[in-house]
């Protein structure tokens, strides 16, 4: 009787696992199709913006300050500058913010706490808020405090917030992968917890940590939404030369350019943009070097 069960259920799994070899071809299909348009279109537009733009990566683009009456020899001197300025103070307020608070929810809070729970759900939404509302926020905690909003502080503020989620989750995500064993044999042999902390686990997540912050960072160095909202301005022709300093960075005068209906305005902007991607690129480039040459295999 058993054998004779067997044989009637037979054609019924062998139906059940043909229908999903078909799901799952039909999904990989899909997958490959999105994947193949999306870089089509990508690469698409970075050829368009490298033919327009390529006359234009010269000196004049990183030497000279924006121009609304000679396009031809404008340059993204002030934006380049105030990219730098304003991402230097954001690494400044967010990493050692985002690892302190990533060190501490990973070994030293208690996840069964209510407060803990709260944090660890908000840290999660927060990582997918719009820019723009961060931008929002900062504009509101400026007001309140007498902070001007068109100053490089302010920009950084808002960029730091922007980023502190991402920083806080790589950095617990880092300390996650550390083995315990390394933990436990460090507890028994007399280290405190926090010495346990300092000297093996986190040292052991710096790689990880570091590859996070970077690429958090890159982030932050393509953003222009929070910035816009918050009064950046579109034309800069001076340095910025403080945190107090009027500033503008590479995405705004790059938006800026792109509303010009000249066609050396199109092309300034298309070098400008071609001058940021190898900005992120290398910027990933490094997080990818120090990921691969410091991070440790257990």
């Amino acid at each position: 009787m058993a054998s004779l069960g067997a044989i009637a259920t037979a054609p019924l799994k062998a139906k059940r696992e043909g229908d999903k070899s078909a799901k799952s071809i039909v999904f990989m299909g899909v997958l490959w199709f999105t994947i193949f348009f999306s870089v089509l279109c990508l690469g698409t537009l970075l050829v368009n913006a490298f033919f327009d733009g390529w006359t234009r990566l010269d000196g004049n683009l990183i030497t000279r300050y924006s121009s609304t009456v000679l396009p031809e020899t404008a340059g993204a001197r002030a934006a380049i500058l105030g990219s730098a300025l304003v991402i230097v103070m954001t690494a400044v307020l967010a990493i050692p913010l985002g690892v302190a608070a990533g060190v501490y929810l990973e070994e030293f809070a208690d996840p069964r706490r209510w407060y803990n729970k709260i944090i660890e759900v908000n840290l999660t939404n927060l990582a997918a808020v719009p820019a723009i509302v961060y931008g929002m926020l900062t504009a509101g905690v400026a007001l309140s405090i007498g902070l001007p909003r068109r100053v490089v502080l302010a920009g950084a503020i808002a960029l730091a917030l922007l980023i502190l989620p991402v920083i806080i989750i790589t950095t617990r995500e880092a300390m996650r992968a550390v083995p315990r064993e390394i933990r436990e044999g460090s507890l028994a042999l007399g280290a405190t917890p926090l010495q346990t902390v300092w000297r093996q686990t986190l040292p052991s997540a710096v790689p990880g940590i570091a590859t996070g912050s970077i690429i958090a960072l890159s982030r932050a160095l393509g953003e222009a939404a929070p910035l816009l909202l918050l009064g950046g301005l579109v034309f800069v022709s001076y340095d910025p030369n403080g945190l107090f300093s009027g500033y503008t960075v590479l995405p705004i005068q790059i938006y800026d350019w792109v509303k010009e209906p000249q066609l050396a305005f199109q092309q300034v902007a298309s070098a400008a943009i071609i001058l940021m991607l190898g900005l992120l690129l290398l910027m990933n480039a490094v997080a990818i070097v120090i990921r691969n040459r410091y991070q440790k295999r257990w």
